[in-house]
């Protein structure tokens, strides 16, 4: 299992999939899109407040907005008068313009996994540094380990080895994954994000199938240190706490989130706005982007897949992210349904 969308994304674009199921090696892809894993009901919250109090700005990625849920989505809602949604491309683009509007409160919508969390916990700390009282922050914010762990046990799918994400490892280092190799005896690998990263990845992981000696092997160590990325890591334990968090398709994994400690609980926007994060019942829409993100089927597996839903009309988050394992499976392989 690769668990990251953009090695997903290079095994699809330069046709390695094919190449290595010819070779017996099968890759499933795992959780790795924080958008995709981010549940609906943040989206609708975030819809509620904006579509119901004036002069609000919610800033997230462009992917973001475009997540459908039963309420619409953020790209698709009318804000209420003198509110707005805004494409940013870093959260310090946010913390900027709520600086330069003070009468204006302004929301960062934050999902990301370790990779995007050391930034976004930055402008929280910058915000509280400056006194801005119209910052906040709706957190979205994944764990990798511990979802890994969890897929482990649902034995639901037959993993023989792990594909690590390189972007996550180059903050949490080699030794956040040692749990796999000691709790339950599992290969793996770092990989970087080229075509031949990822096949040394894959070899490594292959040898040590064969040689039945799991480790966690570092095939990215141009970008990763054992230890990651110290300061990063100081910053994000400074800035938050782990909280038992819900994931599309997982379900509740414990202590698989990261909200603000209560000493910058100012700058959370649900706290600030009494937004209501309350999980609500799954819709039956055909849609079966949990069970992608899960590994249990392929994209193509499900009945919406490249009939009604595609990248001008998706069903669900794995068809909306550059990361989503449906959006990459329909650029880069079967694409529409016969």
């Amino acid at each position: 299992m690769e668990v990251c969308g953009t090695h997903t994304m290079t095994l699809h674009r330069f046709g390695l999939k094919p190449v290595l199921q010819g070779a017996g090696v099968q890759m499933i892809s795992g959780p790795g899109c924080p958008v995709c894993i981010t549940p609906d009901y943040y989206h609708e919250a975030i819809i509620n407040l904006i579509t119901s109090e004036k002069n609000i700005l919610v800033c997230t990625f462009g992917d973001m907005t475009r997540v459908p849920t039963p309420k619409g989505s953020l790209q698709t809602v009318v804000p209420k008068e003198g509110s707005k949604i805004k494409i940013v491309y870093s959260p310090e683009e946010a913390l900027e313009l709520a600086r330069k509007d003070a009468g204006r409160q302004v929301i960062f919508f934050g999902a990301g996994f370790e990779t995007t969390i050391p930034g976004i916990a930055y402008t929280v700390k910058r915000a509280y540094e400056l006194g801005l009282a119209n910052y906040s922050l709706l957190s979205a914010l994944w764990l990798i380990p511990p979802a890994i762990e969890v897929i482990i046990n649902s034995e639901e799918v037959a993993i023989d080895g792990f594909i690590y994400p390189g972007h996550v490892s180059t903050i949490i280092g080699e030794k956040a994954y040692r749990f796999v190799v000691e709790k339950y005896r599992m290969p793996g690998a770092i990989a970087g994000f080229e075509p031949a990263d990822i096949l040394l990845g894959i070899l490594s992981v292959v040898r040590q199938i064969r040689k039945s000696s799991p480790e966690v092997a570092n095939e990215y160590r141009r970008a990763v240190r054992p230890e990651g990325n110290p300061r990063a890591l100081s910053l994000m334990e400074k800035m938050l706490e782990k909280f038992d968090a819900d994931w599309r398709g997982l379900g509740i994994i414990r202590e698989s989130g990261l909200k603000l400690k209560r000493v910058y609980s100012d700058f959370d926007a649900v706290r600030r706005f009494n937004l209501k994060l309350l999980p609500q019942r799954i819709r039956k829409s055909g849609c079966r982007c949990g069970d992608v993100l899960k590994g249990l089927i392929k994209p193509n597996q499900c009945p919406l897949f490249g009939r009604v839903c595609h990248p001008e009309n998706p069903k669900g988050p794995c068809m909306v992210s550059y990361e989503g394992a449906c959006l990459i499976e329909y650029k880069y392989s079967s694409g529409a349904k016969a």
